[in-house]
């Protein structure tokens, strides 16, 4: 009983710290799960190259599945990425729905649950195990569905999805920033641009709320708006993805390539992607 899918990392329009709104759109790089169920009545997992890592998450995911779908297998689930771990690039989100898709696929469910539903499962393990503040909704929806969401975190309900072609930029410091260590104390105090960036995103205006966004959130959170600022006059928009570190911004590729050179001198790493409108698949 294997299964094998992958999912989207996304960046960031509107973080849902401060109200529980939310908005993100996905990204050109996934997260892969292999999934193996067997009669044992224990999950593990692992993460490539990370022997240490944390695999609470993709392992909780395997077991809601079962629950739902199985006959209480248990097995093993392995995932790959494309994405730097606690970078604020939604990796945590990439991996529950690639396992939660490679579960299913290995169960014959697929077709049995739809894609929004499916990315709720994961949702639902990241709240277990503890590894979202806000259930990161948004981040799930965008990994699995494609294209740009808004969300309300606290109702699990998905508001608008729209698809997007964008060209994106990404610099990414060396340093991580896990979601769950974040202030969400002080991120409520940003709630009034919250409230602003929300009704920018619902209105279509993507760049502009991603601008605001990252200036708000930059601030509560601790992170330099100094790579913003110098994008400011060559992109669409620009924000601190998730809880940082990465900055993500989008607009035309040239104008891009003049501020990655910029972003070059930073340490860290530095990357063009562009949107992806199809969501999660299995393999």
């Amino acid at each position: 009983m294997n299964g094998r899918a992958a999912a989207l990392g996304a960046g960031t329009v509107l973080n849902a710290l401060a109200t529980g709104v939310g908005s993100a759109f996905a990204i050109d790089a996934e997260t892969r799960a292999s999934v193996e169920l067997d009669s044992s009545d224990e999950v593990t997992g692992e993460i490539d190259d990370s022997p240490d890592a944390d695999t609470r998450l993709v392992e909780r995911c395997v077991e809601l599945v079962v629950d739902e779908f199985g006959d209480g297998q248990g097995g093993h689930v392995r995932t790959e990425s494309d994405l730097p771990m606690a970078s604020g690039l939604k990796s945590s989100s990439a991996a529950a729905n690639a396992t939660v898709l490679a579960t299913l696929s290995a169960l014959d469910a697929t077709d049995d649950i739809d894609r929004e539903d499916a990315c709720r499962i994961g949702v639902q393990a990241a709240r277990d195990v503890g590894v979202t503040v806000t259930g990161a909704f948004d981040d799930a929806t965008a990994s699995m569905l494609g294209g740009v969401t808004v969300t309300d975190n606290e109702t699990d309900d998905l508001l608008s999805r729209e698809q997007v072609e964008w060209d994106v930029l990404v610099w990414t410091p060396p340093e991580q920033a896990f979601s769950a260590d974040a202030d969400v104390d002080r991120c409520k105090q940003v709630a009034p641009m919250a409230h602003l960036v929300a009704d920018l995103a619902l209105d279509g205006r993507y760049g502009e709320a991603m601008t605001v966004n990252g200036l708000a959130f930059s601030a509560a959170l601790g992170f330099p708006t100094d790579p913003a600022v110098e994008a400011m006059p060559s992109v669409d928009g620009v924000s601190l993805s998730g809880t940082g570190p990465s900055v993500v911004a989008v607009g035309e590729r040239a104008r891009l390539e003049d501020v990655q050179k910029r972003w070059d001198e930073r340490d860290g790493t530095t990357w063009q992607t562009t949107t992806r409108n199809d969501g999660a698949r299995t393999l």
